[in-house]
């Protein structure tokens, strides 16, 4: 009996580089997306969602700066005072870069120091059910 001639790769159906994978699989939204979260027209429809199962807490507790839901309402509380929390208002304080601010860096226009946005912690309704 001879040996089988092996065709093709061996990967069987594995994914070539799973290093994206990895890199991507807890990522979060970036700071500009979440300064356009915090625009008070979009800010209301993530904090007023509809029940949606699929989602941890019913999409009913959603802290709008970190961009993460929480099963209860006590857990997000317990999130406000959290360092993560803190480290990431403190990053958004800093307004995004824009178009116009790159080109200005890159000498096509006169220097305009950046800005600072005021941000506090979310406001919680609390429901008495």
């Amino acid at each position: 009996m001879g040996k089988s001639k092996q065709v093709g790769k061996h990967s069987k159906g594995k994914k070539k580089n799973i290093s994206k994978t990895w890199k991507t699989k807890r990522r979060t939204k970036d700071l500009d997306q979440i300064h356009a979260d915090m625009i008070p027209a979009n800010a209301v429809k993530l904090l007023k969602q509809d029940v949606n199962y699929d989602v941890t807490g019913c999409a009913q507790n959603y802290c709008l700066h970190c961009a993460r839901y929480f099963v209860d309402l006590k857990t997000l509380k317990e999130h406000f005072k959290s360092k993560p929390h803190k480290k990431r208002l403190k990053l958004l304080r800093e307004e995004p870069y824009t178009q116009a601010e790159a080109e200005r860096a890159a000498g096509m226009g006169s220097y305009i120091p950046h800005k600072t946005v005021e941000v506090h912690t979310q406001q919680v309704e609390e429901d008495m059910d």
